[in-house]
């Protein structure tokens, strides 16, 4: 990737998120330090998986990159549609599944913040809750983005996903791996639960996922890059 010298930045708040729109928060902060430190400029081709409000996306697109974004929820798109016409930035926001909107496509830099919170339903989520319920181990998408990551991806390119210790880094390392794309966390954070997770301690305890009394998740950044 090329770099560049532009310095501006979009701030995660003050964007606009209509009711059911996953708000920026500590995940998106989290990737959006990883993203401020790969190499981006006007050649490069960007896709963000789960756009939400459009923060990361805009991000990229203001140091010059072409950026695709998809989200799976109407609301979303049309969030990030206005976010991106408010700050006279080109942002290419589709509507559905990332793997259909985007086949034969391929990209630089691929962002992702899917949904990673285990759930003891195994319907599939529904409005605001497609942000975060991502079945019984919360690798719903994960592993999807994994096994996607080497096709969408140029010779170089890079993926940066953002999810819960509770979902295993170890397996996402270890499956981006095996479709030949080298991996590694580079950063961490450790933050407080929010409700989602409060409503479930019971459960989750009983799976295993968490200890007694715990009330703090540690998020990861994994950065994989593709031969």
């Amino acid at each position: 990737m090329t770099s560049t010298a532009s310095t501006y930045e979009i701030p995660v708040t003050g964007l606009i998120a209509p009711p059911g729109v996953y708000r920026p928060q500590a995940d998106t902060l989290l990737l959006a330090d990883a993203l401020a430190r790969e190499r981006l400029g006007p050649r490069d081709e960007v896709l963000e998986i789960g756009t939400g409000t459009g923060a990361l996306a805009l991000r990229a697109a203001a140091r010059g990159a072409t950026v695709t974004a998809v989200d799976i929820a109407w609301r979303a798109v049309l969030a990030a549609r206005l976010n991106a016409w408010r700050r006279r930035l080109r942002l290419r926001v589709l509507h559905g599944d990332f793997a259909a909107r985007t086949a034969g496509a391929r990209f630089d830099l691929m962002l992702a913040n899917p949904p990673y919170v285990p759930t003891p339903d195994a319907s599939p989520p529904k409005g605001a809750a497609r942000a975060w319920d991502a079945g019984a181990d919360g690798r719903a998408v994960i592993d999807r983005v994994c096994a996607a990551a080497a096709d969408v991806l140029r010779p170089g390119g890079v993926l940066l996903m953002v999810h819960s210790q509770l979902c295993g880094p170890e397996r996402t390392l270890a499956l981006l791996a095996d479709h030949g794309l080298p991996a590694q966390v580079t950063d961490r954070a450790e933050v407080a639960w929010g409700p989602v997770l409060r409503s479930r301690r019971a459960w989750l305890q009983a799976q295993g996922l968490v200890q007694d009394g715990a009330d703090r998740e540690e998020l990861v950044v994994v950065r994989a890059r593709r031969l």
